[in-house]
């Protein structure tokens, strides 16, 4: 499975991090009202290892908590140094609900 967020192609989306690669990259959290309907960001993140970050988010709450029926992931993998910048682009392009820049 595959997406475009933004300008980048990302793995996913997937509905359990588990499906995650245990690698350095950008998450990107999904919400959306039903299945016809498009993806909406709710959050951006980075991390050394995005599974593990997913998995054990503390911003977690505030995802389950903007209203949608179901939520998933996407991963765009990359080093840190370009991990960084991307984050930084897609928070600024999508401004997300969940998170502080």
């Amino acid at each position: 499975m595959s997406i475009n967020i933004g300008n980048y192609h990302a793995e996913g989306p997937f509905g359990n991090e588990n499906y995650l690669q245990a690698r350095s990259g950008v998450y990107v959290i999904l919400g959306r009202q039903q299945a016809a309907t498009n993806w909406s960001v709710v959050d951006v993140g980075e991390s050394q290892d995005i599974r593990e970050r997913v998995g054990n988010h503390d911003r977690a709450p505030c995802w389950r908590g903007q209203g949608h029926a179901e939520l998933a992931v996407a991963a765009i993998y990359a080093d840190a140094q370009n991990r960084m910048v991307i984050e930084r682009q897609l928070r600024a392009q999508y401004n997300p609900p969940c998170g502080l820049i």
